[in-house]
């Protein structure tokens, strides 16, 4: 059973900067030449995400380096479906590009938000990012009729693999709507152009749960290990393994990391991302109120 092991708060949002006054959330890393560079979320004064970075030392966390001035990915032209926001999801190095997926957010009238995954490309090593288009690569249709998000992206054997968010349906729940959404299966040749067949990875296990989000996926040899958030009365982070990438197996009794018993993590804990380093398996994540409190650090101590 995997048991992670905390090091603590590494980031958290400095509210000194335009584009990021609260909030630092949805994580991922890269390595770069001086150590590990973070692409994140943060929020400015209208509420609004937007695409940062900060860089680290993995060997010595609680110290940054340098965080951007201004936002890599801003919110989308007025009446484009990411003009109310953009949030951080997941990095792919393909023939000398990043491709750097994103969730799009879109204020609604009878519910409260849209949201679908978009794409943008750097050719500087991910200092600046060009989206590919004002639409979202991956908008409703009948398979995702109400939203698609938080998608992981593995190139698998020339085959691009996403597993994504896609919304179920809403609810109301007193004086207010209350969202559901599960994590579903598309491929593509390209990384850009998808086809979706409806295939559900990871579904409810109880009439409480109506979130699960931020998939996180490892390949070792012929076996998947995806580590996402999901919540009833709040996130927790689960587990799964899969065979093929397709059908999984829900573990998450198996994550091996929870709540604190106080501080920054200690009401929920949420959107993993698990990445390698020189043989050591690490974990950035989330904690309480969405990344308001900042982004953590743990190492994976036994399997």
């Amino acid at each position: 059973m995997a048991r992670w092991i905390k090091k603590g708060l590494i980031f958290e949002p400095p509210d000194t900067l335009s584009w990021m006054k609260t909030h630092a959330a949805l994580p991922v890393a890269v390595t770069t030449p001086a150590g590990h560079r973070i692409y994140f979320s943060g929020r400015d004064e209208q509420g609004r995400a937007q695409i940062g970075t900060f860089e680290f030392n993995i060997n010595t966390p609680g110290t940054v380096v340098c965080i951007s001035e201004s936002p890599v990915i801003s919110p989308g032209t007025l009446g484009t479906f990411d003009d109310s926001g953009v949030t951080n999801s997941w990095l792919v190095s393909h023939k000398g590009r990043l491709f750097l997926y994103y969730t799009g957010w879109t204020l609604g009238v009878t519910v409260p938000f849209y949201y679908f995954i978009g794409l943008a490309v750097s050719d500087d090593n991910g200092k600046t990012f060009q989206k590919v288009s004002n639409a979202p690569i991956l908008d409703r249709n009948r398979i995702d009729p109400y939203l698609t998000a938080s998608p992981c992206v593995i190139i698998d054997k020339g085959l691009w693999r996403m597993w994504y968010v896609s919304g179920t349906g809403w609810e109301t729940e007193g004086i207010s709507l209350k969202h559901y959404y599960h994590i579903k299966y598309a491929e593509s040749s390209d990384g850009i152009h998808w086809k979706r067949a409806g295939f559900v990875c990871i579904d409810y296990q109880s009439k409480e749960e109506y979130a699960i989000s931020r998939p996180c996926i490892i390949q070792q040899g012929s076996a998947y290990r995806m580590w996402y958030a999901f919540r009833g009365a709040a996130y927790r982070i689960g587990y799964a393994e899969s065979s093929d990438g397709i059908a999984w197996e829900r573990k998450d009794q198996e994550a091996g990391i929870d709540v604190s018993s106080t501080g920054w993590d200690s009401e929920m804990i949420e959107y993993p991302f698990v990445f390698v380093h020189q043989d050591t398996t690490y974990m950035l994540y989330n904690g309480n109120d969405y990344g308001r409190t900042g982004i953590g650090l743990a190492v994976l101590a036994h399997e």
